[in-house]
């Protein structure tokens, strides 16, 4: 039988120390031998449905047509629906829990053009407890679908509009400023915003932050190569949206920045630098004292 999709992307927050992520992988290949498995993240933090959204939704763009595998589920074993969801008329299938984590993605390849609750058991794998369904309804839900088994035959159909949305933060004005968050720390502690380049256009080179009780200059540039010395930047990242960085160091550990964090953008007047032009922790002070 022909594959009617050749590529199953697999995101979950299982980690590498316990067995789930290479049985998954198992799983899909002894039903669908001929199809490539590729590994988005297994590093989602435990149980974040809205870390495990947005990184879908950075990547969705991106990804080989195909199958889609998320899989972070606090509510497994619970009445909480496995669904497929059909984008592009067919160019790919999400394929997760209905509790938010695949309704980014949707959304940005256009919304669903059908969805399936997985209730079939036939295309299921017999499950000696309820916990595990990335093995026992997901995996197997993916193999078949690139099996050629037609989406409906997963279960019952369900109305796209009936799935559980995901909860995207937007920006807002306040006083004159624009009331942003942290989005997402990557591995190097640049901190993204969900702030667009449009909205801080007008504010000049120079930007006030204002988080948690802190305030600080940031100035915008290109690249990180451009800052200087304690210098916090305003970046567009390379999924175009506005990132608080410093020089190869880690914003977040300097500025204490994490998801979720409100941030205030606000623009300085001529003149008027402000306090906090800089990052002044321990770490950038011992840094100085150490230069001849």
């Amino acid at each position: 039988m022909s594959l009617r999709y050749d590529t199953v992307t697999f995101l979950s927050d299982y980690g590498r120390v316990d067995e789930f992520v290479g049985v998954v992988h198992s799983v899909i290949r002894s039903l669908a031998p001929k199809v490539t498995v590729i590994d988005l993240t297994h590093d989602v933090p435990p149980y974040d449905v809205r870390a495990a959204g947005l990184t879908l939704a950075r990547s969705a763009q991106y990804l080989c047509p195909g199958v889609v595998l998320a899989i972070v589920d606090p509510g497994v074993g619970t009445d909480r629906r496995g669904v497929a969801v059909e984008v592009g008329e067919g160019t790919s299938v999400l394929i997760g829990p209905d509790n938010g984590v695949l309704a980014p993605a949707v959304a940005l390849c256009g919304g669903a053009s059908r969805a399936v609750a997985l209730t079939n058991p036939d295309f299921q794998l017999p499950a000696p407890g309820p916990t595990f369904a990335g093995r026992d309804v997901f995996a197997p839900a993916a193999a078949h679908l690139c099996n050629g088994v037609p989406l409906e035959e997963l279960g019952e159909v369900v109305d796209p509009a009936s799935l559980l949305p995901g909860v995207l933060p937007v920006t807002h004005e306040d006083g004159g400023a624009l009331v942003g968050e942290v989005l997402w720390i990557d591995r190097y502690g640049n901190a993204q915003l969900n702030v667009d380049p449009a909205e801080i256009e007008p504010y000049g080179e120079r930007v006030r932050l204002r988080f948690e009780g802190e305030q600080r200059t940031a100035r915008r540039v290109r690249t990180f190569a451009e800052l200087g010395a304690g210098e916090i930047g305003l970046v567009v990242d390379s999924y175009g949206l506005v990132a608080v960085v410093v020089d190869r160091r880690s914003a977040a550990l300097e500025l204490g920045l994490r998801p979720s964090t409100e941030v205030r953008l606000e623009p300085i007047p001529d003149g008027d630098e402000g306090e906090g032009s800089g990052i002044t922790t321990a770490v950038h002070l011992a840094r100085k004292e150490a230069r001849p």
